[in-house]
């Protein structure tokens, strides 16, 4: 592993996905992940919209597809990077400065969401244990991060 301080390791339960960080086009998002991670915030929760085909996200402490962290919300730091197979990408509202906490990882090429959606990193191991993930919004019985670290500190 070439970075391990931008390297993040994501147990699901069906088995470990390997982020890269992308500080070079979002660091105030990277920021905002690793300090979360470092926090233990995302362990536990649930991917509570999982589209097949599309992507799953997850990051919510409720669940519900409505919560975040309670830090200030992050301004928009969109790029030129492609929505596209493993590519990781924070969630928000129609306020294009609204993310917080919840982010969603492709399934396959949305390119529709190019410059609207900031990308913060890239499944470079693992991503068959994303596409395990139960589908449904919300699923039955979600999948859950059961730990999200960064590789420097695992």
């Amino acid at each position: 592993m070439s970075d391990a301080e931008n390297t993040l390791i994501m147990t699901l339960e069906t088995g470990p996905v390997t982020i890269k960080l992308r500080p070079d086009l979002a660091p105030g998002h990277v920021a905002r992940i690793k300090e979360l991670a470092r926090e233990g915030f995302y362990d536990g929760v649930v991917f509570h919209r999982v589209i097949p085909g599309f992507m799953a996200q997850g990051g919510d402490p409720t669940g519900t597809g409505s919560g975040g962290s309670d830090k200030p919300n992050l301004n928009a730091e969109f790029s030129e990077a492609r929505h596209v197979r493993g590519v990781c990408s924070m969630a928000r509202t129609p306020n294009p400065n609204s993310a917080n906490s919840q982010f969603f990882i492709c399934f396959d090429d949305a390119t529709f969401l190019d410059r609207q959606y900031t990308v913060w990193g890239e499944v470079t191991d693992g991503m068959e244990h994303v596409d395990e993930l139960p589908a449904g919004e919300p699923p039955h019985n979600p999948g859950k991060i059961v730990s999200m670290k960064v590789a420097a500190d695992a």
